[in-house]
């Protein structure tokens, strides 16, 4: 069990190696070679071109300017000093909201640990339990709630603390929520005009032996919005003319190297073999190998292409529509369509870069069994997932270690290499665990069906979060607790293990403080470094880049990452909200967590990140949800560990905690969720009426005809690309329509379950 000793170290060894990454970061980026890695945003935008030095050589790689290494951390106070509207501009609303979910952990946490420190910390101190007590403690856990007597008067200022600490968490949470939902309002009344704001996507359209899809969409939207509709795009299932682009282009970027390889060596002629990864396999003229195969993926594109336009198949049951007001748009959005409430399933389409084309093309049918393939595959995943956490835990744990492998105790007994077992290598090897993790989940989440990558990555940060609590935490306390305490377990009645868990339980602080060391402090400092993005960026520039569009393409600005970032930051939180009264001394490494991943991350989106959606902080209600699923946890552990305690007098006052707790969920779900999942009118029509008022000749139509179609198809000229809806007279209600049983008849169609007005007259087929 790590002591204070090994606690030390281990925070000495993680602020170096942060300082380290820091000091590297500050020289780094002031190389002018570099600049393309640490300011790719500015580059991407066109506010910044790459910086000229007149003179010797060696200053267009290295700078020389001496007096700017001084000032290396200069970069810090540069990240605070842009104000959060300019923020929102230069970076989108997603990023300026994700930043504030590490100023609402101050906020929490910071007033937090001055009274935990200044009520519980005395009160934990100043007593002998551990000492009189069988179980293996360290002096970490004198400052704990265990070391308090049961029966003791004492357990009332925790119970105090705790309802001082949950009514203060969610006054800030309350707070937070009534400043994003009004950022939102705002941004969505501000934002200039984008195709999201007049479109729906349409889902589940049904079959009609007389039309086809684009065809009975229109005449759909015709006769149920005939003052709204303006136009649509059917949604062609493409996948494979997608992945014949991707593997041309991977082609193009092969032949583009062997290219620049033969134009620096122009007497030989670059080879390799047809194999698998050019590894076995006749050997050929690589500059000819691959210009070959450009051109059979050129024809194989262009057979596919066609296959498209000409089979009825290749058209999906879904369509975007769009309307001519956001008003229009949102009445459709959220509202139903028919009487048969599976079919014509509207929901905001999401902006064009935020949507996931290739699960447009899954059939609606087969989502629910996807998603049940999926919620299987998950539960066994977590389960596995707890043999690693064992071993995890079995590493903290140095006593047994030294017990069970005899022949490693010289080794061990060597205090540094004793401290670092105890008190980094923990944190790492979980590290290592969880980086494929995230991969995984996101996977899973594209597999299930998710249409847009915002809907993607909160799908997978939900499951990363329940995969963290479950196995990080609750598997770290049962499994820590296991390893450490086994003796007593063997040598005690069953009636008093739940006790010495309960005892035990808080002891387990020393495991988390090291994994926030590890991932918060040290792993915060390294992404900044970006040292994967350095390297590829330079082996591209040397072996790829022939012109600007190539340097420009060769540089990775990254994202915020919210599937795996905002999980990490929500456990961050559920350790602070369940050891703030139980282990006050992890509270100040919380705290330094949130402080530098603020400045670190405020940095990068400024920089750096090149988000490649903006949702409008749709995100919020995930945030508060898990945080307040964090409060529950921790006053019902606290619940719990009191009742081992003896407490009888206090405990039960415990139990209105998290029925309070729920009851203002409840009520900000009820108040500003709706914010975040709805549109309202008033809203859509103020925009709308001040969009006609300053632009009364707007061409929305042209603005939308083309916003939705099929990235693979946009580079094609109008003449070749695929059909949009064309223009619709609106002076009449004539809706041209195919359908025999339409004629002349107010029935619904068994298919749609729409009605056509008993006054339309009979339609010419042959009408355009």
């Amino acid at each position: 069990m790590a002591t204070l000793g090994d606690i030390g170290l281990a925070a000495a060894i993680n602020i170096l190696s942060a300082f380290a990454f820091f000091v590297a970061f500050a020289i780094l980026r002031l190389q002018p070679f570099n600049d393309r890695v640490y300011f790719p945003k500015w580059y991407l935008n066109g506010l910044r071109s790459s910086p000229s030095h007149s003179g010797a050589f060696v200053r267009k790689f290295v700078n020389l300017d001496f007096r700017s290494y001084v000032r290396f951390l200069n970069w810090m106070p540069e990240a605070l000093k842009m104000p959060e509207p300019e923020l929102i501009d230069h970076a989108g609303l997603d990023s300026a909201v994700y930043l504030r979910i590490y100023l609402l952990g101050l906020k929490i946490f910071i007033p937090m640990t001055f009274f935990a420190f200044a009520i519980l910390v005395p009160v934990n101190w100043t007593n002998s339990t551990l000492q009189l007590s069988k179980v293996t403690y360290s002096d970490i856990d004198k400052l704990s709630i265990s070391n308090v007597p049961a029966s003791s008067q004492r357990f009332w200022a925790h119970l105090v603390m705790a309802y001082l600490f949950s009514f203060w968490t969610c006054y800030v949470l309350h707070k937070e929520y009534e400043i994003v939902e009004s950022m939102r309002l705002h941004f969505l009344a501000s934002v200039r005009r984008r195709p999201d704001q007049f479109t729906v996507l349409v889902r589940n359209v049904p079959p009609d032996p007389d039309e086809s899809v684009s065809e009975l969409v229109e005449h759909f939207f015709l006769v149920n919005h005939p003052d709204h509709y303006l136009t649509h795009q059917v949604v062609y299932n493409a996948n494979k003319l997608a992945k014949l682009g991707q593997e041309k282009k991977k082609m193009h970027n092969w032949l583009d190297y062997y290219q620049l390889k033969h134009s620096r060596n122009p007497s030989e002629r670059p080879t390799r073999k047809t194999g698998f990864l050019g590894l076995w396999g006749n050997e050929v003229d690589s500059i000819e190998y691959y210009t070959s195969e450009i051109d059979r993926l050129a024809k194989e594109e262009a057979l596919e292409r066609d296959w498209i336009k000409s089979d009825a198949k290749s058209i999906m049951p879904v369509a975007f529509v769009s309307f001519k007001t956001r008003w229009g748009a949102a009445v459709c959005a959220q509202t139903q369509q028919s009487r048969n409430p599976t079919m014509w399933l509207t929901e905001w389409a999401p902006e064009p870069r935020n949507v996931y084309w290739q699960n447009l093309a899954i059939p609606f049918v087969s989502l629910s069994v996807r998603r049940l393939i999926i919620a299987v595959a998950f539960f066994f995943l977590t389960f596995f997932f707890m043999i690693p956490i064992a071993f995890v835990q079995s590493l903290a744990n140095i006593e047994e270690i030294e017990k069970k492998v005899r022949f490693l105790r010289p080794i061990i007994r060597v205090k540094l290499i004793k401290a670092f077992i105890a008190g980094v290598l923990p944190g790492i090897a979980l590290k290592i665990f969880l980086i494929f993790l995230p991969t995984i989940l996101m996977l899973m989440s594209k597999f299930e069906g998710f249409i847009s990558l915002s809907s993607l990555e909160r799908r997978s940060a939900a499951r990363y979060y329940l995969f963290l609590l479950v196995n990080v935490f609750l598997g770290s306390i049962i499994t820590g607790t296991a390893f450490e305490q086994l003796n007593t377990f063997i040598h005690q009645s069953a009636n008093t293990i739940p006790k010495t868990i309960g005892v035990s339980i808080p002891m387990k602080a020393t495991f988390f403080i090291t994994y926030i060391m590890v991932d918060g402090w040290a792993g915060i400092a390294g992404e900044i470094l970006r040292l994967k993005p350095l390297v590829f960026y330079h082996l591209k520039n040397f072996f790829l880049v022939k012109t600007e569009k190539d340097r420009e393409e060769a540089m990775d600005p990254g994202s915020i990452g919210f599937d795996s970032s905002e999980p990490q930051i929500q456990l961050y939180f559920l350790l602070g909200l369940v050891y703030a009264v139980v282990t006050p001394i992890l509270l100040p490494f919380i705290v330094i967590f949130f402080g530098l991943a603020f400045v670190v991350f405020r940095h990068q989106i400024i920089n750096v990140y090149n988000q490649e959606y903006e949702s409008a902080a749709e995100f919020w209600p995930d945030v508060h949800g898990r945080i307040i699923t964090a409060m529950i946890i921790s006053q019902l552990l606290l619940l719990g560990l009191l009742s081992t305690k003896e407490a009888a007098e206090s405990t039960p006052l415990l139990i209105a905690l998290p029925i309070l707790t729920i009851s203002f969920h409840r009520f900000c779900k009820s108040r500003f969720e709706p914010a975040f999942v709805k549109y309202p009118l008033q809203e859509a029509m103020m925009k709308d009426t001040l969009e006609r008022a300053k632009y009364p000749n707007l061409k929305l139509k042209e603005y939308l005809l083309k916003a939705y179609i099929h990235p693979v198809f946009k580079e094609e000229d109008d003449d070749e690309g695929f059909p949009v809806s064309d223009d619709i007279e609106m002076e009449s209600l004539l809706v041209p329509t195919k359908r025999q049983s339409r004629k002349n008849t107010p029935l619904p169609s068994k298919y749609s379950g729409s009605t056509s007005p008993s006054s339309l007259p009979e339609v010419d087929h042959d009408q355009p």
